[in-house]
């Protein structure tokens, strides 16, 4: 996760919430062929989200990033 760009990060996170979507409502009663399939999505999530938030508190806390300047 850490060498992918935040556009890379963004897509993955909406391609992923729609596959996890589709898995919920797709198969409705039928039985799934990888039963850790959605578990392993909301982890992928997860670990997508956590990275964003780190790359946003990293760059919120460096004043040159955020346009403040330190006198």
């Amino acid at each position: 996760m850490t060498t992918t760009t935040d556009t890379e990060l963004s897509k993955l996170l909406v391609d992923t919430r729609t596959e996890l979507r589709a898995e919920r409502f797709a198969a409705a009663g039928a039985r799934a062929k990888d039963c850790n399939h959605k578990s392993k999505l909301r982890k992928v999530i997860a670990r997508a989200l956590t990275e964003q938030g780190r790359r946003l508190a990293g760059s919120a806390s460096r004043p040159e990033a955020s346009g403040h300047t330190t006198a």
